[in-house]
């Protein structure tokens, strides 16, 4: 019961990570996946007949209405058009009815780019398919700058004020702001290495500060009959995915090779790739760890369900992922796990010549605008507003008092049983739906989790560093990316398998450098550069 609680509260706080999201089954309505209300497509044309100034109501007119194209639940069976009492209760409370175009999260992207490129018969509020990062859609004019409508947008003009960096993120190159954010959690339950803490305990050692002090244990893990089975060659030293070996060695060598590029303390860009002296010591590395066996030859192919099998038999000692799976995936594997004691525990990022750190995420994970053509623009921007609010926000994340949670004297809230014992309720409700611009919360994830998981996370927090940020490119930056950028990833991934594993020498090194140079990576280190800088500019 364990686990089936633990992977469905995953669910519920609005799924943490992009690998989870693609697990999740299709949705099977007709209509090509797309689910619409009864009266979808109209909206009411009249003007919003009161003052609204961020509370409920949005209106005082009868029969309001505003039209949505979003997402429908990652859940199959769960249709948000129908019944779900969440967004019912938001409707209520704001006197409008939502005109819904719900859209199989599956195939959204491939059915609603082809809408956008249409530019006609869209709804009032649409969820793009992407973050829009050439500004192709703000240039057709097909959406209205929402900045201009601040004076009716009071709760998200606050939201923007209280986090400057979405704020700037979400600025285009012409000033204007066209868009409002779906968030996640960007310093809490984000990657961080995991340690069989059994093991150290049997070797008596402590949590490795340091990359010596790293490979000592791995060394101390390979050779000594870690789970007691009498068989001292069957464990796996490390078991970590090739995505997250950036994450756990790239800060040590001073690298964000998770972003790419990055910015340093004095605000000048690189190409962590490009880095001709700290690139070249973190291959050499973990060359050393491929060679001593310490990293498995067949890392590339590594996945998730491999690692949580290795710990289900105990036979590895290390990993790295979401903090999340801490708890509610890798020490879950144990059979005589009560919740109460960790063992597969987060811990402090390790450190080389550089002090180490972990990348997070950029906060904004979707985003909606309003339709400049839908004859239905002031109430749908207050409609959009209202649903950035904290009310909204709150009914999002816990739902409804005595029906999904109960709250103490002192405020604390807990969710009632039937939350995790009956997933296709909870999510029938509405609980962060995803057709909704709905912000993570990390209360609401604490009380899903072990005291010792929450408590975990709390102090990896100091340890999480903001990744580059997401930037809009001008028309000239978009074209020259895309002309590079994609080749210049690839030669990189491939370059970067083939060092470690000895495939090409590390005294060709330097030829990989050059030929990064003539692939035109510095133009694209200039262009980063230009945006950072706008970035900051927007930040102030």
């Amino acid at each position: 019961m364990r686990m089936t609680k633990k992977v469905m509260a995953l669910a519920m706080t609005a799924v943490l990570t992009a690998t989870s999201l693609a697990g999740c089954a299709g949705n099977d309505a007709s209509n090509n996946g797309t689910t619409t209300s009864k009266n979808a497509g109209t909206t009411s044309a009249a003007s919003n007949a009161s003052t609204y100034t961020g509370a409920a109501p949005v209106t005082e007119e009868e029969g309001a209405k505003v039209s949505m194209l979003a997402m429908n639940s990652w859940y199959s069976t769960v249709d948000l058009s129908k019944d779900a009492q969440i967004l019912d209760e938001i409707q209520s409370r704001a006197n409008v009815t939502i005109d819904w175009n719900l859209i199989d999260p599956t195939i959204y992207a491939d059915t609603v780019s082809p809408m956008l490129a249409a530019g006609t018969d869209l709804q009032d509020i649409v969820l793009l398919p992407d973050q829009d990062p050439n500004m192709s859609y703000i240039k057709s004019g097909m959406f209205v700058a929402l900045d201009e409508h601040f004076d009716s947008m009071p709760n998200y003009k606050k939201f923007l004020d209280e986090n400057p960096e979405i704020k700037a993120a979400l600025t285009a190159t012409d000033g204007h702001i066209y868009y409002v954010p779906q968030t996640v959690v960007t310093n809490n339950y984000q990657p961080c290495m995991m340690i069989n803490v059994r093991w150290l305990e049997k070797l008596n050692m402590e949590e490795p500060k340091t990359l010596d002090e790293f490979v000592t244990m791995l060394r101390a893990f390979r050779d000594n009959d870690m789970n007691g089975n009498g068989d001292a060659s069957d464990e796996i030293p490390m078991s970590v995915t090739s995505a997250y070996l950036p994450y756990l060695f790239g800060p040590a060598f001073g690298l964000d090779l998770v972003s790419g590029f990055y910015a340093d303390d004095n605000g000048t860009v690189h190409y962590a790739y490009y880095e001709s002296e700290n690139y070249k010591k973190y291959l050499e590395f973990l060359k050393s760890l491929y060679d001593e066996g310490l990293l498995e030859m067949e890392y590339t192919s590594l996945n998730r369900d491999q690692i949580t099998s290795r710990c289900a038999q105990d036979i590895t000692g290390v990993t790295f992922d979401f903090s999340w799976q801490m708890s509610t995936l890798y020490s879950a594997q144990f059979a005589d796990y009560d919740g109460t004691t960790p063992i597969f525990k987060g811990v402090a990022p390790i450190s080389g010549e550089y002090e180490g750190n972990y990348v997070g995420r950029n906060p904004v994970s979707g985003i909606f605008g309003v339709t400049k053509n839908s004859g239905n623009v002031d109430l749908a921007v207050k409609f959009l507003d209202y649903i950035m609010g904290e009310e909204c926000q709150d009914l999002y994340v816990w739902g409804l008092k005595d029906v999904t949670y109960t709250e103490a004297a002192d405020g604390s809230r807990e969710y009632l049983p039937r939350c995790s014992e009956d997933t296709v309720w909870y999510q029938q409700l509405g609980i962060n739906a995803p057709c909704m611009p709905s912000q993570q919360s990390v209360p609401a994830t604490d009380v899903l989790l072990a005291k010792w998981h929450v408590e975990v996370d709390k102090e990896i927090e100091k340890y999480i560093k903001a990744p580059f940020p997401n930037v809009y490119a001008t028309d000239e930056e978009a074209s020259v990316l895309s002309q590079y950028l994609v080749d210049i990833q690839t030669y990189v991934e491939q370059m970067n398998v083939a060092f470690i594993s000895g495939v090409n020498d590390m005294s060709t090194f330097d030829n990989y450098l050059s030929t990064l140079k003539n692939m035109n990576i510095e133009e694209l280190i200039t262009i980063k550069q230009a945006q950072y800088d706008r970035f900051m500019e927007a930040y102030k």
